[in-house]
């Protein structure tokens, strides 16, 4: 990525800057202004997250916010209520008084003698989540936003519950968050007061994998903040920017097709990062792009965007099963308006010899998959890390209904979200239903392209579920994962069905057969036809930012997977290892670290055998501190509820200063 040194304003940056709020509490915020620009005032892009700007995030902060301060605008990257070194405490996700906080902010901001009065708000991922939820709260000021590997829904759109099944990154997050957020505030920026703020933080920690799994229906709690409960409540403009990698890719089209302000969509083939540090690549000159957005929106400037098609997404080429791509091939291709009109549905019949163009009705097919299947899921969501992208699918199809189509007599381009329809039947009030979309390769390599799975007592509604009837078959209609795909000729289209996708969804409490109505279930693929105006599309410009933090590399980051199998047993152990690695920030005479030790466990033939632990911990250390947070988490489960146990635990050098522990029974909701 090329470094700017050189912008068309010079730039001041004001390390901490107390913004007080009307209930007495104080926010830190870190600004880039021009330097002249309360001789020429500018606009202002707010990003508020709670991964502090002192040390957590500046590594991409810097550079980022350099160079758009660099083109005529204020940065302002807030650290939230109770996290880094703002006042207050962090209690919980999206919380309605974050909300007000960033609403009273961007007033703030507004009245500010260097600023226009036209506010702008960005953010990836939490902050991307808040950019949306306060644009539905419609402050005066604020213009436009762009929505980084966001979304529109908090129950079956973000880490916690994915098609209505526990999801394993509940677990995962909410104690990297608990370990994360435990952590003080810096002397340097609050004096004296950071030890008595710390403690406060670590007496009112909470625990949010235990919140979380408390709410295990699509009710009010995750209604809060799910905007698309109200898409006409955003009115201001919105870039909605993703990747194909990502976890939350699939809420970009949702946007486009729910919302009526001012729109436009980019999703490329990178991971959960910022497009101009993508991976997989190619990464793009984002803050280019992103500077033609804010230069319409705020400075009233034509830069052109709003007349490019309204989305723009990465058509991936098919390629070889790997846990890494340091590139995906493929092309740029657009649709003026989403849903695209031009989009031709493809519809299978899942048959008794595989995908079929017409139906043929045959015998019903039960399967019951091994609970250890999964295995090579990979992540659900990817940061770009070697080993996070699923393998060779070939192992799973083996133990899974699958459902082949004859090679494919010419090319098939499929762009949005597949649709599965199955008529089906389980011999067990509760089971889940996996459904993986598979391109297969003449050589017989299975590459996954799509996937989802679907709590069944919940096939009507995330809301009410509804237990199965042993023996009676039911309609469930789902929608997988959007994507952009090229299936080559020659190559086949594989439906792989299974009950488990261990340790990503949590088993059912017993160990469901299901039963699958030949000729009467369904695969629609969204075929996209050949667009002529593709080839004429603008190219993006190199990656681009400005000079980046004087930071030094002590250790990399590393993420590392392992899988122990016992044949004899039929237990199957996994290890994820995600490794932050060690920073030391030279300007502040800070060291940062931070690492995850997660365990997943399982026996063939016994869901109540599942047991998920995560480890985490978090240090800092400078001449005249050394803090370290540890979290530990162990979840486990009986028929009828969760058992979560956790520990927190803060020391300042040697000496433990905190200590707390949870012990909770979860009853199990139909999940």
């Amino acid at each position: 990525m090329r470094s700017v040194e050189r912008f068309p304003r010079a730039v001041r940056e004001i390390r901490n800057q107390w913004i007080t709020l009307a209930d007495g509490i104080r926010l830190a915020a870190r600004l880039w202004l021009p330097e002249d620009a309360e001789a020429d005032p500018v606009p202002a892009i707010l990003e508020a997250i709670p991964y502090r700007k002192h040390d957590g995030t500046a590594a991409r902060d810097v550079p980022m916010a350099a160079y758009l301060a660099g083109h005529g605008y204020g940065y302002v990257r807030l650290d939230l209520r109770g996290s880094g070194d703002s006042e207050g405490l962090l209690l919980d996700e999206y919380l309605a008084q974050e909300h007000d906080d960033c609403v009273e902010v961007i007033a703030w901001l507004a009245r500010q003698p260097w600023c226009i009065g036209k506010i702008g708000m960005t953010g990836i991922s939490w902050g991307g989540f808040n950019a949306l939820q306060v644009a539905a709260r419609r402050p005066p000021a604020l213009a436009a936003i762009i929505t980084l590997c966001s979304t529109d829904e908090r129950y079956d759109g973000d880490v916690h519950y994915i098609g209505g099944a526990l999801s394993y990154q509940n677990f995962v997050w909410g104690s990297a968050m608990l370990a994360i957020g435990s952590q003080p505030p810096a002397p340097d920026v609050v004096g004296e007061r950071w030890r008595a703020m710390w403690l406060q933080r670590l007496r009112n920690a909470p625990l949010l994998v235990a919140r979380w799994m408390e709410n295990q229906r699509r009710d009010d709690y995750w209604k809060h903040g799910s905007v698309r409960e109200d898409y006409g409540a955003i009115t201001c403009a919105v870039y909605a920017v993703g990747g194909w990698a990502d976890g939350y890719a699939s809420a970009i089209p949702r946007l486009m097709a729910g919302l009526a302000c001012p729109r436009k969509a980019l999703i490329g083939p990178w991971a959960h990062r910022f497009p101009h540090l993508g991976v997989p690549g190619p990464a793009i000159g984002y803050l280019q792009e992103a500077l033609r957005w804010w230069d319409h929106w705020l400075k009233g400037i034509d830069t052109g965007i709003m007349a490019e098609p309204m989305i723009r997404v990465w058509m991936q080429e098919s390629v070889p099963p790997r846990t890494f791509y340091a590139t995906r091939p493929g092309r740029w291709v657009a649709e003026q308006t989403w849903p695209s009109p031009r989009l031709r549905p493809l519809r299978f019949a899942l048959n008794t010899e595989g995908l079929g163009e017409a139906p043929r009705p045959g015998p019903p097919l039960a399967f019951r998959s091994p609970q250890s299947l999964g295995v090579t899921a990979g992540e659900w969501c990817p940061y770009g890390f070697d080993g996070e992208f699923p393998p060779d699918q070939r192992p799973d199809d083996g133990q899974s209904l699958v459902f082949d189509s004859a090679p494919l007599a010419e090319r098939i381009e499929v762009l949005g979200a597949p649709v599965v329809t199955l008529r089906i039947a389980s011999d067990r009030p509760v089971a889940h239903v996996v459904a993986r979309l598979c391109d297969v390769a003449p050589d017989g390599a299975s590459t996954r392209v799509s996937y989802k799975p679907l709590n069944l007592t919940r096939r009507d509604g995330f809301a009410e579920p509804v237990p199965l009837e042993p023996g009676r078959f039911v309609t469930a209609r789902f929608a997988l994962y959007d994507l952009a795909h090229a299936f080559p000729a020659g190559h086949r289209i594989r439906l792989a069905l299974s009950t488990t996708l261990w340790p990503m969804i949590w088993p059912a409490p017993e160990d469901p057969i299901l039963t699958v109505a030949t000729g009467e279930s369904t695969l629609e693929l969204p075929v996209r036809p050949p667009r002529a105006e593709d080839a004429a599309l603008a190219g993006f410009a190199a990656a681009a930012a400005g000079p980046g933090a004087p930071i030094t590399t002590i250790a990399p980051a590393e993420r590392r997977r392992r899988v122990h199998r016992d044949v004899a047993t039929g237990r199957v152990t996994m290890t994820f290892e995600r490794d932050w690695g060690v920073l030391r920030h030279d300007d502040l005479e800070l060291t940062v670290s931070g690492a995850g030790h997660e365990t997943y466990t399982i026996t063939d033939g016994d869901p109540l055998s599942a047991r998920q632990e995560s480890q985490w911990v978090v240090r800092r250390s400078a001449e005249a501190f050394d803090v370290t947070t540890r979290m530990r988490t162990v979840v486990t489960a009986t028929r009828e509820s969760f058992r979560v146990v956790a520990t927190l635990d803060a020391y300042d050098g040697e000496a433990r200063v905190a200590s707390r522990s949870w012990n909770r029974a979860i009853p199990r909701d139909l999940l």
